[in-house]
């Protein structure tokens, strides 16, 4: 199950569901994804993290919603409900109503490192899907940053798996299919010590349902 938080440096809401992404990592049926935004840095603080393609799809979710519900911080369970990001009850809902919702539908990807290779395996479909397409992700598993001004100047937060950068692997609808990239060809962001891979339907203008996830530790 994803949970996507959209966070920034320059929220002084935004340290509270940091804090609380980290406690959810901590259930190996949650792959927690930190997706830091840039619309706060005219507030004092230039968000280390931030990536401009993760503005853009926070913005598609809310236009594939039709809520344009854009706000940090925000949690997206699964590529459908969004909540606030530091309420854990709410998070809690949203992920056990999107598990009833997934029952005998969701897709067990298979993920493997070797000799410098990423290798991903996707079973078939057991029923009928929207075309999908299948992302990689490099992530840093911990990220510690002093901030030194704006809303949460003097603070040092630690962010969770943050997401460095994505990866097209290609498209996928319903069939068997496997896919394989060299870590070295992988840019990103920054340094990475993980991957996770989504495979998405929707466009990343218009992201939609989660149809299956999963991470794989390169350290």
């Amino acid at each position: 199950m994803v949970v996507e938080l959209f966070t920034s440096q320059g929220c002084s809401s935004c340290p509270a569901a940091d804090r609380l992404l980290g406690e959810l990592s901590k259930d190996p049926t949650i792959l927690p994804m930190s997706l830091s935004v840039d619309y706060w840095d005219y507030l004092g603080w230039k968000d280390t993290l931030a990536l401009p393609g993760h503005v853009k799809r926070q913005r598609g979710y809310a236009g594939a919603r039709g809520d344009r519900a854009v706000y940090t911080p925000q949690v997206v369970v699964n590529g459908a409900a969004h909540v606030l990001g530091s309420d854990r009850h709410a998070i809690e809902r949203a992920v056990k109503h999107a598990r009833a919702g997934a029952q005998n539908s969701q897709l067990p990807l298979k993920v493997s490192i070797a000799d410098g290779k990423i290798n991903v395996d996707l079973p078939a479909a057991k029923q009928p899907v929207q075309p999908a397409e299948v992302w990689l992700c490099p992530l840093s598993k911990k990220v510690p940053v002093p901030i030194g001004r704006g809303e949460n100047r003097g603070h040092t937060v630690t962010y969770t798996n943050v997401v460095r950068g994505w990866v097209k692997l290609g498209d996928w609808k319903g069939e068997p299919m496997q896919f394989s990239k060299s870590i070295s060809e992988i840019v990103a962001k920054g340094d990475f010590d993980a991957v996770a891979v989504l495979v998405q339907a929707g466009k990343p203008e218009a992201p939609g349902k989660v149809y299956g996830a999963t991470t794989a530790s390169l350290r």
